[in-house]
């Protein structure tokens, strides 16, 4: 997972291994598409507060894009924030992924950080309804009476 994270995000700007982690990873959730046992997509979430939060290194093999990979890991993340009542979802997007969030609901809200001095983001968010979130509390409640 790291490794493909490296790989994919930093190396191309000769980014050290290592700066493909921050201190948030032992307190997020981890997500990774697989095939054939091999790691073909990852991401990351964590929450932000009891409303809010943030996906990162989210990160594709190049033959595994335009698949859906990267559609079903933020679908999966989704379902987890929405299981914690997280009323929205945002992360910083590369300029040349905006099109792939905007698919999926998100809308840009503000300009994002300028990573290693020239690659530009897009601060995106995707907020959840609140019949979502109703809908999700009424799951949970019956997955506790099941047990």
């Amino acid at each position: 997972m790291y490794d493909l994270r490296w790989r994919i995000l930093r190396k191309p700007w000769n980014q050290p291994r290592g700066s493909e982690r921050d201190q948030l990873e032992s307190k997020a959730n981890h997500y990774i598409a697989l095939f054939r046992d091999k790691i073909i997509g990852t991401a990351r979430f964590h929450k932000i507060n009891e409303n809010v939060g943030q996906i990162r290194y989210l990160a594709v093999e190049e033959d595994y894009r335009r698949r859906g990979v990267g559609g079903k890991l933020l679908e999966a993340i989704h379902l987890t924030a929405k299981n914690q009542f997280i009323k929205y979802v945002f992360l910083n997007a590369r300029e040349t992924a905006l099109k792939f969030f905007e698919k999926l609901g998100y809308k840009a809200i503000e300009d994002g950080p300028l990573l290693f001095g020239e690659i530009k983001h897009k601060k995106m968010r995707v907020v959840f309804s609140r019949s979502d979130l109703r809908l999700q509390r009424i799951i949970n409640n019956l997955r506790k009476t099941l047990k």
